[in-house]
């Protein structure tokens, strides 16, 4: 066991007395020495109920013959980080949450991981130490949120970033406006729609890394609890085994994982972080793939904000496994991949059925016959952009109309509050990408208020930077090449006639090549507005939203 280069031997006696130091006794000294990795704290609402599932997961393992072991992983909660500069430091920290966790287990000498994470970078930053690491782990998300209730209908983080949206136009009053700041997120878990968090957790469970139910048991059912345990006693069985995470995420488990994202229309943002996770196993995951996937997987569910369902109500249709199972009959999934389970992904799913049509539409009765995620392309975008196509009305799916040009994300909110956005307009945010923010904020303010304000069918925006899984209409992201490096998007000038068409994956502005090339003799790339520190030396290694804003170490 790797513990044993910390515990075994007369050389490791000076290290066995600071276990001595920690309480640890003979017997804990001699069996598997397992951490628990705890991203608990009392900021997050997705975290703050982590300490109960950490201490069910040291039963599980201790039941199971192991030795567990806490130690502490950081998050950010994005809804609070939204729409200031704390959003800078928010995805940038899935970097810093691997690198510590990778710090901690391998100082330490784990000989296994159970890892306890809930919202949306510490999901991603622990599959990604996952796989460095590569001992055997298990996943154990804290679980969502229950959806809120404002007016007899459900809410959830996006109702009450719109509503802000609403209260600006004149269309609420205050007293409504506190409704829903009151009702619209009503217990601990991860926000209650298929935004980022719960994207990844339901992912989780896909690559084969979590339990049944890792991504859809609410946070306040006793089941998670339940769930916890099980996890512990499961990396015990993983270690017996010697099945690693490696082992688990190979590139078929990752095709799954894009096959799925694209049935349940997941958030954007899994297009930055399972090209970062699948970076970690040495498999490189380009563009390209998501839309050869999309067009042969339909789209089965249409959770908010693409539609009025919960994590809730797809927990209580058969969760995530019911979801593969009827994508399975089309064949789509590789269901010969090991999971966390011992087992297959198709002995898992074999028996799990669709218990409620209208939350999983049947594989014959999709949604729609593509999946809801589109990578486009074109001279606004070469590398890369994205949309969630599932969350975008009919009439948006093929959209052309003029730029509205902002340098930075409040400069935009602060005219569509302001009335100065119309119909048919397409907002431009830029120099808000890895490099350029620096950090790759997510644009919920300004979705939000578009969508509060009733323009959601008729204004498009358009970014370098990110969404957030809230976010819905033709919201489209992660532009690459950025501002900050000269992409093209950094050439825009008002007025310019942007051309969308999602269903067949273009994106450009009607401008010449000879223009664009004049305009860029012109350009002065526009400095990040933070020069020190953590995000001064992000900014430096980052590379571009298409390539999953990883970092790149240049010798």
């Amino acid at each position: 066991m790797l513990s044993d280069s910390v515990r075994k031997g007369v050389d490791a006696a000076p290290r066995r007395s600071l276990f001595n130091a920690l309480g640890f006794t003979e017997e804990e000294m001699n069996k598997p020495l397992v951490g628990i990795v705890s991203s608990h704290n009392e900021i997050v609402p997705g975290h703050m109920n982590l300490d109960k599932i950490v201490e069910a997961v040291k039963l599980g393992v201790a039941m199971a013959g192991g030795t567990p072991v806490v130690f502490p992983a950081i998050a950010v909660c994005d809804g609070i980080a939204m729409g200031h500069v704390g959003m800078k430091y928010s995805l940038v920290t899935r970097e810093l949450i691997a690198d510590s966790t990778e710090a901690m287990a391998v100082a330490h000498g784990f000989d296994a991981l159970v890892m306890v994470p809930n919202c949306d970078k510490n999901v991603p930053g622990l599959l990604m130490a996952a796989a460095r690491i590569n001992v055997p782990t298990v996943f154990v998300s804290g679980g969502p949120m229950l959806a809120g209730r404002v007016g007899g209908e459900k809410t959830s983080l996006s109702s009450m970033f719109e509503a802000v949206g609403a209260y600006h136009a004149g269309l609420i009053d205050d007293n409504k406006l506190l409704e829903f700041e009151k009702k619209a997120c009503p217990t601990c878990g991860s926000c209650s729609g298929m935004y980022t968090a719960n994207s990844m957790n339901c992912l989780t469970e896909v690559l084969g890394m979590g339990l049944k139910g890792n991504g859809t048991i609410p946070a306040v059912y006793s089941e998670r609890i339940r769930l916890a345990k099980e996890a512990g006693m499961a990396v015990m069985k993983l270690l017996e085994k010697d099945i690693r995470p490696r082992d688990i995420m190979t590139k078929e488990a990752f095709m799954n994982a894009l096959t799925m994202d694209m049935a349940l229309g997941c958030s954007t943002n899994s297009m930055l972080h399972l090209p970062a996770i699948a970076n970690e196993c040495g498999i490189v995951l380009s563009p390209e793939v998501a839309n050869e996937i999309s067009d042969r997987t339909p789209n089965l569910c249409h959770l908010a904000p693409a539609g009025h369902a919960y994590i809730e109500e797809l927990n209580e249709a058969g969760g995530i496994y019911a979801v593969m199972n009827e994508i399975n009959k089309l064949g789509l999934l590789n269901t010969d991949c090991m999971t966390v389970t011992g087992k297959t992904v198709g002995e898992n799913i074999k028996d799990c059925k669709n218990l409620n049509t209208n939350i999983i539409r049947p594989a014959e009765n999709p949604y729609s016959k593509t999946g809801g995620i589109a990578v486009l392309k074109g001279n606004l975008a070469p590398e890369s952009c994205v949309v969630k196509r599932s969350a975008v009305v009919e009439e948006m799916l093929v959209h052309e109309g003029p730029a509205r040009v902002f340098d930075c994300e409040e400069d935009a909110v602060a005219a569509i509050n302001g009335g100065k956005i119309h119909a048919g307009d397409v907002v431009v945010i830029r120099y808000e990408g890895p490099k350029g923010g620096p950090g790759m904020r997510e644009m919920l303010s300004p979705t939000s208020a578009i969508a509060g304000r009733g323009l959601g069918s008729s204004v498009a925006l358009i970014t370098d930077g990110r969404f957030s899984g809230a976010s819905r209409g033709a919201s489209i992201g992660h532009v690459s090449p950025e501002a900050a490096v000269g992409g093209n998007i950094a050439l825009v000038e008002e007025g310019d006639i942007i051309k969308i068409n999602i269903p067949e994956h273009t994106i450009n502005v009607d401008v010449s090549d000879e223009v664009l090339a004049e305009r860029r003799k012109n350009w002065t790339p526009k400095k990040p507005s933070i020069t020190t520190g953590y995000l001064s030396r992000y900014s430096a290694l980052v590379t571009s939203g298409s390539r999953g804003a990883v970092l790149e170490y240049k010798n």
